[in-house]
Formats: C-alpha cells, sequence, structure tokens
C-alpha cells in the first residue's frame, strides 16, 4: 500500500510539474521579424550546364534568406531551359551597408544528378511561390 501511495504521489508531483510548461511552436532562432526586400538577380552561364547567380536583398534575417532566393532563383532557371533538376554547388553571401549578396553556383540537367544537395525545380519553385520568394 505504502508503495502504491508513494508512486501515485509521484505521478501527480510529475503532471503538476509539467502543467506549468508550455510549449514553442516555430523555430525561436528565425523568430525575427522578415520584411524582406528582393532587389533582383543576376544570370551567368558559365559553362554548358554551370550556372551563376548573384541576388541581393535587404531585409533578411540570415545566410539562410539570401540562399534561399538564390535557391529560387535557380529552381526557376533550371524549369526555363527545360531541365527538372539542379545540384547546389557553392553559395557565398556578404552582407555591406545592410545590404545582403549572395553569389551561387549549380548544375542544371534534365535528370536528377548525383550528389547530395539536388533539388527538384518544380518542388522548389512551388515552394517559392508559396513563401513568396521571387524566381527569375
Amino acid at each position: 500500500m505504502i508503495r502504491m501511495t508513494f508512486i501515485s504521489l509521484m505521478g501527480s508531483a510529475l503532471i503538476a510539474g509539467l502543467a506549468g510548461c508550455e510549449t514553442q511552436s516555430g523555430d525561436v532562432s528565425r523568430a525575427v521579424e522578415f520584411e524582406p526586400n528582393y532587389q533582383g538577380v543576376d544570370t551567368r552561364l558559365l559553362d554548358g550546364d554551370l550556372v551563376n547567380f548573384h541576388v541581393s536583398m535587404t531585409g533578411a534575417r540570415d545566410r539562410d534568406d539570401v540562399h534561399n532566393y538564390a535557391e529560387c532563383a535557380a529552381a526557376q532557371y533550371t524549369l526555363i531551359r527545360g531541365y527538372g533538376f539542379a545540384r547546389h554547388v557553392r553559395t557565398t553571401t556578404e552582407i555591406d551597408g545592410g545590404v545582403w549578396r549572395g553569389d551561387a553556383v549549380y548544375t542544371i540537367s534534365p535528370a536528377l544528378p548525383r550528389g547530395a544537395k539536388t533539388i527538384d525545380a518544380e518542388v522548389i519553385v512551388a515552394n517559392c511561390e508559396e513563401n513568396r520568394i521571387p524566381t527569375v
């Protein structure tokens, strides 16, 4: 009887302790107010299927916003060229006077390329439209 009471009391204490806890929704690290101003994309075909995208924007929260903007441009460009897939090669970012700039390189291809950083252009463009990120 004593053992059952102790377990019951422990369970009640645990439930009471958890009752004061609240779960947080969303990513706390990206909770900064987001008011982007997308300032354009410059696209350069480097060689065959290798494409360079220069993007600039203000109001970015961090490098991920710049990367996403470049990825949206790459996905749309891929579709414009009649291909379905791209592979991310690299993206560099910098900020100067509140203006974020990204320099991204992608390969584009009609079939899913080898590598870990591949994108399905149609899926990415749809995601960009949903998140109101402009494409090329």
